[in-house]
């Protein structure tokens, strides 16, 4: 199974949403809350090209964007495909 990162905060309802569709694939993955650590989300936003919206999604090492594009790859099937590249 591939490597999986989401930086979240508290209250985002994207989130919640990535979040869940995660946990639906049962798939392992490590949060990383930015809510209140200046220098995680400097972090993320540097590995994100910028990007500073919340949730980012990594999956081995690549940034795929957040919950709307995990959704995207989710409908396509590519998803799955990018979760079992590592396994």
């Amino acid at each position: 199974m591939a490597k999986v990162e989401i930086y979240t905060t508290m209250m985002c309802p994207f989130c919640f949403r990535a979040l869940k569709l995660l946990k639906s694939k049962g798939v392992d993955f490590t949060e990383i809350d930015v809510t209140f650590h200046p220098g995680l989300r400097r972090k993320m936003t540097d590995r994100a090209d910028g990007r500073r919206s919340v949730p980012q999604i990594f999956i081995d090492g690549e940034g795929i964007g957040g919950s709307d594009e995990l959704a995207d790859l989710d409908a396509s099937g590519e998803l799955d495909a990018k979760l079992e590249a590592a396994a």
